[in-house]
């Protein structure tokens, strides 16, 4: 599995002009799955999600998790994530998983997210969606489960 995550002072997703899931100050987590992830990957995702301090501490310093800040988390399946663009000029998606498999280990994923005391939003899997968001810093970081 790989997630982007981008530290966000609100975020949204809107599949067909109605907003499907919506955020304050949080994290917006956009989620690939790969043909050979498990359940093992989402728990390893979780559990570094959960645990990663990327909020700033009374002194600017980033020294504080999601939870210690209340904040939210937006989770957007996005199998672009393993989007191969090495060759040609068309992206092969060869290394993401299937739908079904994805789709179940989305839903895993933030099953567990949810497991975990965490204020979850999602996002609407094999939909078009229109993703806003309010970037805070930037801070944006790339995680991969293996």
């Amino acid at each position: 599995m790989r997630v982007v995550i981008q530290r966000v002072k609100e975020a949204q997703v809107k599949v067909a002009g109605e907003i499907v899931g919506q955020i304050a100050q949080g994290m917006l987590i956009f989620l690939g799955v790969a043909h050979n992830d498990s359940k093992a990957s989402a728990d390893y995702l979780v559990k570094k999600i959960t645990e990663l301090r990327i909020f700033d501490d009374a002194q600017g310093k980033m020294n504080l998790s999601a939870r210690e800040v209340g904040g939210q988390y937006l989770v957007v399946p996005q199998f672009t994530l393993y989007g191969n663009c090495d060759r040609g000029r068309r992206p092969s998606f060869d290394a993401a998983a299937l739908p079904a498999q994805g789709e179940e280990l989305y839903n895993y994923f933030v099953a567990q997210l949810k497991a975990a005391k965490a204020s979850v939003e999602t996002g609407q899997f094999r939909a078009t969606m229109e993703v806003s968001l309010v970037n805070d810093g930037p801070v944006t970081f790339i995680i991969d489960s293996k």
